[in-house]
């Protein structure tokens, strides 16, 4: 393909709540096996990007990690392949990235090395499935400068915390409003962007030249008039989890057959980075209906509409009921866990009750597992 990636994956975000306190939102493990952003990885590597740079910041370590070998995407290869970026002190700069557009200006002999002459610019918080080759053909007839990918969400969806965007016919963007208080359209921006390399690295040079550091408020936003800036309608499922809400909301759609037969059994396929875990094992007793259970697991216990992370074991008499349980969570006998997201290497002790009244409980317990 003749363009490179960028995938952003270091901002910080308090909407996640306790949730973010110890990993990065991309690093977010999801539907079992998964961290969110291997869906941008997967999608790149499905679209034949051979260059891919990930800019990593806050609490990069766990992300870092997963990112250690770039195989498991198809970006082990001599040309091109995975880069993983974290800001670094220099003669010239000792600051950390201070928004989106100063991420790629620190990281600006990226762009300037690189031959391509296209850029794909996505974001590590999202859930879909994209071709970019079709983005990329859209933006080519169009002539566009930027091309925005966007998606028209329900009317009972909640888009004040998305870019929203105007189009005319040709759909061409007429207006792009960051977080609006009302929103006059149901169209959100989904966070990525296709643009020609050599004009992203004037803009981004234009922008450290002002002391702008924002890519959607300093270079969507300012330039849409004098711009060519069009809108690429994306039909198929997207989510982002930028949110607590959101992330469990989003998590409970890979319950449905629909979603799930779409992501992991229709092709191009999502991949991540595999662990060596023998299967989920169902003791007497153990009554599962409606839930993704990951390997290593061990179940005793009834668990009902929710999804279990690797290396979970639920004691005996348990009872999970829609709920989240993220990876090596030690459950006690005769527990109930209902409407709650688990923090991972937790332990519940046996005989404890969580229940989220008024929405979605996250549970952080680092009890002993092992007492003398």
């Amino acid at each position: 393909m003749r363009a490179i990636g960028i995938i952003l994956a270091g901002g910080n975000n308090h909407r996640m709540k306790e949730l973010s306190r110890k990993r990065a939102i991309a690093a977010m493990p999801f539907a079992g096996s998964y961290r969110s952003i291997d869906f941008a990885l997967s999608n790149m590597s499905n679209s034949h990007v051979q260059k891919v740079a990930v800019f990593t910041q806050y609490n990069a370590r766990s992300l870092n990690q997963h990112l250690s070998s770039s195989k498991w995407w198809d970006f082990g290869r001599k040309q091109g392949g995975l880069y993983v970026f974290t800001p670094s002190i220099t003669q010239e700069n000792n600051l950390w990235y201070r928004g989106t557009a100063d991420a790629i200006y620190q990281n600006l002999s990226f762009l300037k090395d690189s031959h391509e002459p296209y850029v794909i610019i996505a974001s590590g918080d999202g859930i879909y499935k994209l071709d970019y080759n079709k983005v990329l053909e859209f933006h080519i007839e169009r002539k566009a400068d930027i091309t925005v990918v966007c998606k028209e969400m329900e009317p009972a969806e909640n888009i004040d915390r998305f870019g929203v965007v105007r189009m005319n016919e040709e759909c061409r963007i007429t207006d792009f409003e960051e977080k609006p208080i009302m929103a006059k359209t149901s169209v959100v921006s989904c966070g990525i962007y296709i643009i020609r390399r050599r004009q992203l690295i004037e803009l981004i040079e234009k922008c450290a030249e002002e002391d702008r550091h924002d890519f959607v408020s300093d270079i969507i936003i300012r330039y849409r008039s004098q711009k060519r800036i069009f809108a690429y309608k994306m039909n198929e499922y997207w989510r982002n989890i930028a949110t607590v809400k959101d992330y469990f909301q989003t998590s409970m759609d890979f319950l449905k057959a629909d979603v799930r037969n779409y992501f992991f059994r229709q092709y191009p396929d999502i991949y991540s980075k595999v662990s060596d875990l023998p299967p989920a094992k169902y003791n007497m007793g153990s009554d599962v209906s409606n839930s993704l259970v990951s390997s290593g697991c061990i179940i005793n216990g009834a668990v009902e509409d929710s999804i279990l992370f690797k290396k979970v074991f639920v004691g005996n008499n348990c009872v999970i009921k829609n709920s989240i349980i993220l990876n090596d969570v030690y459950i006690g006998d005769n527990s109930h866990i209902e409407n709650c997201i688990v923090e991972s290497h937790g332990t519940i002790r046996a005989n404890s009750y969580y229940k989220g009244e008024d929405g979605i409980q996250v549970v952080i317990e680092k009890n002993d597992r092992y007492v003398l």
